[in-house]
C-alpha cells in the first residue's frame, strides 16, 4: 500500500470517527460542514476516491458516502489512533468495584464481564484464571438421593468442576463427609502425578474417588481456557449491522457453540504474553462468523502459572479509542489480583 498523505490521514480518521458514532456512509459536504474543512467537497471527493482505490474505504452504494473497509480500520487502528489511557475517574471507579467485591474468582469474574460490557457497549468475554497443571484444593461430597453423589472439586486456581456419582449401594452423608476430609489433608497442593503416587489407598471408596479427582483433573489440564463468563450480548444484537436474523444468528454463533469461542482463543491471544492487547477486525479471514465483528482481547494473570483471557466483542464500527484502553486496564487489575491470590513472592503458586 502506498503512503498516505497527511490530508488522507486526516480525512480517514474523519470518516472512521464519523461513522463509528452514526452508522452513517459519510459524505464530502458533511466532513466539510461537521468539521470546518479548510477544503473544497470537491477535494475531499478526490481524496475519498483515492482512499477507497487503496482499499480502506468503501461504497455501499452509488449514490452514498463512504464507510471505512476492514483494511482501513485496521489502518487507523495501527497508525492512527492515539493510544490513550482511561480517564484516571473511571480507573478510580472500576478499581474500586474490584476491591469491594469479595476475593472470590468468580465474583472477580462475573464484575470484569460486567465492567467491559458496560464501558465498550458491546459483548464481553472473560475466561477464568487457568493452569497448565492443576492442583488440588479440595473436594466435598454431597448424598443426592440413593446411590447417587455430587462431587465438586476444585483447584488452586478457583476452577469448579461438579459431576454426579453413582456409587455401588448408598453410602451416608456422614462417611462421605469423612472421606473428603481425609483426601483433602492427604492431597492439598498436589498435582495428578503428585496424587497417583499416594495410591491406592486402603479405603476401596477413597480409592474411587482419588481416581476420579485424577480424571477430572486431567481434563482440566487439557482444556486451553477455563469456564467463559459473557455479559452484554444485547448490546451487540441493537447495534444496526445485526437487524438481519441471519447476521444476528452468525454472530451468536460464536457463544452458542463454545468450541468456536475455544478456537478463536486458543488460535489468537493464548500465543501472547499477558498484558498485550490484541485486536481482530472482521474476522480476520478465518471466522465466517465474524466477518462483520471486531474483537480486542488480552491476556492476564501470572505467565507460566495461572492466566486467562478477557476481551469484548462488537461491530466493525466499535469505539476502538474507548475499548483497547477499557480491555488494558481490567486486564491489568485481573492480573494483579489473581497474582497476589495465587502466586507468591517466589513466583511459585500456593
Amino acid at each position: 500500500m502506498q503512503e498516505l498523505t497527511d490530508r488522507q490521514k486526516k480525512l480517514l480518521v474523519l470518516i472512521v470517527r464519523d461513522y463509528i458514532d452514526t452508522a452513517q456512509p459519510v459524505g464530502s459536504l458533511r466532513l466539510v460542514e461537521q468539521y470546518s474543512l479548510d477544503m473544497s467537497s470537491a477535494t475531499i471527493r478526490n481524496e475519498m476516491a483515492a482512499l477507497t482505490e487503496m482499499g480502506l474505504l468503501r461504497q455501499p452504494h452509488t449514490s452514498a458516502g463512504r464507510v471505512p473497509s476492514e483494511d482501513g480500520y485496521r489502518y487507523f487502528v495501527t497508525h492512527l489512533m492515539h493510544q490513550a489511557d482511561l480517564p484516571d475517574a473511571i480507573q478510580h471507579t472500576i478499581s474500586h468495584q474490584f476491591y469491594q467485591a469479595r476475593p472470590e474468582i468468580e465474583q472477580w469474574m462475573t464484575l470484569a464481564a460486567s465492567v467491559l460490557a458496560q464501558q465498550s457497549q458491546a459483548v464481553s468475554i472473560v475466561t477464568a484464571p487457568h493452569t497448565n497443571q492443576s492442583r488440588f484444593k479440595h473436594v466435598e461430597l454431597i448424598s443426592t438421593q440413593g446411590r447417587q453423589v455430587l462431587m465438586v472439586l476444585v483447584s488452586m486456581s478457583g476452577e469448579v468442576s461438579q459431576q454426579i456419582l453413582s456409587l455401588a449401594e448408598p453410602i451416608a452423608q456422614e462417611r462421605l463427609s469423612g472421606v473428603a476430609n481425609r483426601l483433602n489433608l492427604a492431597y492439598a497442593g498436589q498435582n495428578t502425578d503428585d496424587i497417583n503416587a499416594l495410591l491406592p489407598r486402603a479405603d476401596a471408596l477413597e480409592n474411587d474417588i482419588s481416581t476420579l479427582i485424577v480424571q477430572d483433573m486431567r481434563r482440566a489440564d487439557e482444556r486451553v481456557t477455563g469456564q467463559v463468563y459473557l455479559d452484554g450480548l444485547t448490546n451487540v444484537l441493537a447495534e444496526p449491522e445485526f437487524n438481519a436474523p441471519d447476521d444476528a444468528r452468525r454472530a451468536l454463533r460464536l457463544f452458542e457453540e463454545r468450541s468456536l469461542l475455544h478456537d478463536l482463543l486458543a488460535r489468537t491471544i493464548l500465543n501472547h504474553g499477558a498484558g498485550g492487547i490484541q485486536v481482530l477486525i472482521g474476522g480476520e479471514g478465518a471466522w465466517e462468523e465474524l466477518r462483520q465483528c471486531s474483537v480486542v482481547l488480552a491476556r492476564y494473570g501470572a505467565p507460566g502459572t495461572v492466566t486467562g483471557t478477557l476481551g469484548v466483542l462488537g461491530p466493525m464500527r466499535m469505539s476502538y479509542a474507548r475499548t483497547i484502553p477499557t480491555v488494558r486496564y481490567v486486564a491489568g487489575l485481573l492480573s494483579d489480583l489473581v497474582t497476589d491470590a495465587f502466586v507468591d513472592n517466589t513466583g511459585d503458586q500456593n
